[in-house]
């Protein structure tokens, strides 16, 4: 017993370290934000990160890919921002809130899972601070960045209430696990779109240290 909590140990240090390691190794190195583009937002809960992003900028709209009737309160959809994450499906329906995160379902989505969500809120411009970080891309990189998340949507999928009136859940493509996480699919986004960012994210602050 003695043996395989030191083994555990060492493989979650490991994993952390390695974490660490390639979150801080930069790509798109020659990225500056443009002077002028479209700003958007990386946000961090502490455990997910996900963008924030005008619903119309540069020729993307997403209204009709999460249009406001899908909403529990289709009222929210008169927001001009939208909120957009990818995550493990178990994990995101079975913990409303922190009090009702469960270890089993933790492992089971680190070990792997073939099902997983988008997460979409309908918000207001957030206000920028420790958990909210401002981004700038040129038009080009930002339907870049939009064309990979609209990509992560998995076509003719279900549809799944939110925790509140604001937000709705989404079949997603893609399995998650402990190398391919939420704040790793983040960092792929940015990374795709051309921004600078870590060359694996899997941690909220291996993508939010970039901004």
């Amino acid at each position: 017993m003695v043996r395989l909590a030191a083994a555990i140990a060492a493989l979650a240090l490991g994993y952390l370290v390695a974490g660490a390691i390639g979150g801080a190794i930069p790509t798109n190195t020659a990225w500056r934000p443009p002077a002028h583009g479209v700003r958007i937002f990386v946000e961090t809960n502490g455990v997910h990160t996900g963008f924030v992003m005008p619903k119309v900028a540069a020729g993307v709209d997403w209204r009709d890919l999460a249009p406001a009737g899908d909403l529990g309160d289709p009222r929210y959809g008169g927001f001009d921002h939208i909120v957009i994450g990818w995550g493990e499906k178990a994990f995101f329906l079975e913990t409303k809130t922190w009090a009702d995160v469960k270890p089993g379902t933790v492992l089971a989505a680190a070990i792997g899972s073939a099902h997983t969500l988008m997460h979409v809120e309908h918000v207001p411009e957030p206000a920028v601070g420790p958990e909210v970080r401002a981004v700038v891309l040129s038009e080009a990189e930002y339907r870049r960045l939009a064309a990979f998340i609209a990509a992560s949507f998995r076509p003719g999928g279900a549809r799944y209430p939110g925790y509140a009136g604001y937000d709705v859940f989404y079949d997603a493509r893609g399995r998650y696990d402990a190398v391919a996480t939420c704040n790793a699919w983040t960092g792929d986004a940015l990374r795709h779109a051309g921004a600078r960012v870590g060359a694996w994210t899997p941690f909220p602050a291996t993508v939010m240290q970039w901004f």
